[in-house]
Parts: structure tokens; C-alpha cells; sequence
């Protein structure tokens, strides 16, 4: 039944079928293989799939970024930063590693964060002299901090896929968010030690306080956010509300959305969470074949009979989750395999938060990796560049975040320690 699934699944994916239509097909071989196939499960498990309450705060956020870009909040965000950092060597390498926190902390989308840095910061780095492949690719990197950072839509879908609680997922990936950014920062000074790049002119106190003050509101967001959360004044969904609302009302202070801008909005925001809701709810015809058939149960025996030891089963297990991220994208990844894995971590003692979150971060390296990497090819289209050129230049970034890995997994303690303190 395992080979058959993936087998059904990965061939329509070849044919370049829509994702959510191989998913269907899949779950439907393997119900007809099993003479359990009726078109009225298969409708019943797809509402199911789509009408969940956890589900709700993916297009709210979704419209939180889609606001923030044309309302002018993530440029003032930027022009803060460029005060505080841009001076130095490399500075706007930093400028974008500490406004691409910030983003990740409002929208939880990695495609959307890279879309709004790169479109603002890739031209300013070429202007002062940076390479445009190092530049994207320190931009697709940072990006994908998106997926880590609460609130984070891949966690959401985690959370609601696997029945673990989306809140702690959220408290949980804070801390590894945070130092994905710090490495980053690292990297980018090894990188760029001995080049020489132009640097912004040192902002002046008072045009920092004028930055501070223009990008004030928007700062406040991911903060109301996680408090809110941290001290249950409300549930993630009901932070989505919270966060559209404020990005809305903040937007129209600065008077930078037009009621065109705001139907583009609205259209943008709609296609995409019409795409998303579409593959949970194909995801959960899916999980239901996976479930009868008993697929995670015969998984956990194949993997058992292997090791019992906690790391190496995760380690294993992180092997297969950067190849599936190499050829699915994320969202797909998430739906599909997160029921199926999370027996088999449970069986040996791993705690479902933890893995949550290292199964994010694991396919989230997935987006910047050839040759399905979507950031890869947002960047792409921004800086005008080929895949192959933001390919040479993305490998560095992709070394460091194995090496992160390694060291989550090795060490739980730099997740779940501050996960439990936070939660």
C-alpha cells in the first residue's frame, strides 16, 4: 500500500498534474485497492478537509502580507533597518536578514517574505555594487525564515493535519527562527569580508528616531501577536483576524492603499487560499486512505526494525524529508507525510512539537533547492537572473542550514527548552 500511494502520486507528478488532483488519485487507488472506494467518502473527507476553524487564520494572514506590501509597511520596515545597519560593510546583507524577522513575524509565508524583500532590496544591493546572485541569494535564504517564525501557515498546517497544538508549534519555532537569522548574518560577513561593496551613509539619530517612528506601528505586530497567543487572549485563527485588522488600519494611517490596491488584495489573497484550502482538502482524502489502509502503523514496523534510537530515527527521517523537498513543494510535503511520520516519531519518544518543527524547517531548505525550490525561482524572476547563476550562489546558505539541522537534531534541547518556558 506505501509503494502503491507514492507510486500513483509521484507518477502524476511527473506529468506535471496538479498536486492536489494527484493526491486525490492516490488516495482513491489505494480506497479501489482495498474495495472501500465511494465517491461519498471521498466528498465528505475533502469538507472535512477545508472546513476546519484552525485553517481560517491561513488567508487571514495571507491577507496580512498581501496588505503590508501595498500599504507600504514593509518599506518603512526596510528604511528602518537601513538606519540602524546599513552603514557598515555588507550592510544591507543585514538590512535584509533583520527586516526578513520582522516580515516573518507578520506574514508566515516564505514565498511572500522573499517576494516583498527581494522586490525592494534586490535593486538597492545592485545599485551599491552587490553581485545579484549573492544578493538573491541571501534574500531566498532569509526567506524562508517565513516558514519558522510564528506565525508560520506551514506550522498551522502542521498542526491542524497532525492534531498538535498550533500555538505551541508557534512558541516553539521562535527561538530556532531567531538563530537561522543570526547564522545567516554570520555567513553573510565570511562571504562578503574581503569584497568591496558601497554602503548607505550613516544615518544621523534623528533620521533613525524618523524611521523608528514611521516603522513603529508595523513593529508592533509580531509582538501583539505572539503575546496574544503566549498569554491565550486569543486562539492563532482569531490572531489572523487581529493581524489583518491592524495591517489594515495601519496601512490606511499612512494612506498608501488605494481602494484599487485593496481589491488587488483581496483577488491575490483569495487565489491563494483558494489553492491552499484545495490541497488540505484533497490532503485529508488522502489521510483517510492512508489511515485505513494502514500505512503509518506498517511504516513504524519497517522503521523499527531498523533503529529505536530517538536521533538516528530522526535522522533517517530528515534524509527523506530533504529528498521529498527536493521534488515537492512544502505545503504538499506537510499534508502528506506529516500523518504518516508522526506515529512512527511518537512510537520512539519524540515529541510532536519537536518534530513539528524540525519537519518545517527540514522542507523548508526544500524552497531553496533545485529544482523545485519555489523561493528559488521567485527570486529568480525578481533579479532577472537564471536558475543556474542563483544556484552557485545559494549553496553556501544551504550548507549552513544542514549544519543547523545536525544541530537541532543532536540537540532537542535548543527547541524544546525555550518552546516549554514560552508556552
Amino acid at each position: 500500500m506505501i509503494w502503491l500511494f507514492l507510486g500513483v502520486l509521484f507518477l502524476f507528478l511527473a506529468f506535471n498534474v496538479p498536486v492536489a488532483a494527484a493526491m486525490l488519485v492516490a488516495g482513491s487507488a489505494v480506497l479501489a485497492s482495498l474495495g472501500l472506494f465511494n465517491t461519498q467518502v471521498l466528498a465528505e473527507n475533502m469538507i472535512n478537509g477545508a472546513n476546519n476553524f484552525a485553517l481560517m487564520a491561513i488567508p487571514f494572514f495571507i491577507l496580512t502580507g498581501e496588505i503590508m506590501n501595498a500599504g507600504g509597511v514593509s518599506r518603512r520596515i526596510v528604511d528602518f533597518a537601513s538606519s540602524m545597519v546599513g552603514h557598515i560593510r555588507g550592510g544591507l546583507g543585514y538590512v535584509t536578514v533583520i527586516t526578513g524577522i520582522i516580515f516573518a513575524g507578520i506574514s508566515g509565508s516564505a514565498v511572500a517574505d522573499t517576494a516583498a524583500l527581494g522586490a525592494i532590496l534586490i535593486p538597492m544591493m545592485a545599485a551599491k555594487g552587490y553581485q545579484k546572485n549573492k544578493a538573491t541569494a541571501l534574500v531566498a535564504a532569509t526567506g524562508i525564515i517565513g516558514t519558522v517564525i510564528p506565525p508560520s501557515i506551514p506550522m498551522i498546517l502542521f498542526g491542524v493535519i497532525s492534531g498538535v497544538s498550533v500555538t505551541g508549534m508557534f512558541m516553539s519555532g521562535i527561538v530556532p527562527g531567531i538563530i537561522m537569522g543570526l547564522s545567516i548574518m554570520v555567513l553573510w560577513r565570511i562571504l562578503t569580508n574581503r569584497e568591496r561593496m558601497a554602503t548607505l551613509p550613516k544615518a544621523s539619530g534623528v533620521e533613525r528616531l524618523r524611521t523608528l517612528r514611521g516603522a513603529a506601528l508595523a513593529l508592533f505586530l509580531p509582538l501583539i501577536i505572539i503575546v496574544g497567543l503566549r498569554g491565550g487572549v486569543f486562539t492563532p485563527t482569531e490572531a489572523g483576524v487581529v493581524a489583518a485588522v491592524y495591517a489594515f488600519l495601519i496601512s490606511l494611517l499612512y494612506r498608501e492603499l488605494t481602494p484599487r490596491a485593496m481589491v488587488a488584495v483581496l483577488i491575490q489573497t483569495a487565489k491563494t487560499t483558494g489553492v491552499v484550502l484545495f490541497l488540505a482538502a484533497a490532503a485529508m482524502v488522502s489521510a483517510y486512505a492512508i489511515t485505513v489502509a494502514q500505512i503509518p502503523a506498517q511504516l513504524a514496523q519497517t522503521l523499527l526494525g531498523v533503529t529505536t534510537n530517538p536521533t538516528l530515527m530522526l535522522l533517517m527521517i530528515m534524509v527523506f524529508l530533504f529528498l521529498v523537498g527536493c521534488v515537492m513543494d512544502m505545503t504538499p510535503a506537510i499534508l502528506i507525510f506529516g500523518p504518516v511520520l508522526l506515529p512512527v516519531i511518537t512510537s520512539v519518544g519524540i515529541d510532536p512539537i519537536y518534530f513539528g518543527v524540525i519537519m518545517v524547517i527540514n522542507l523548508s531548505v526544500g524552497l531553496i533547492t533545485p529544482p523545485v525550490g519555489t523561493v528559488l525561482y521567485v527570486g529568480c524572476g525578481i533579479a532577472k537572473i537564471s536558475i543556474v547563476e542563483l544556484s552557485k550562489a545559494i549553496w553556501p546558505y544551504f550548507a549552513l542550514y544542514f549544519g543547523l539541522l545536525m544541530l537541532l537534531a543532536v540537540f532537542p534541547q535548543i527547541i524544546m527548552v525555550p518552546g516549554a518556558l514560552l508556552r
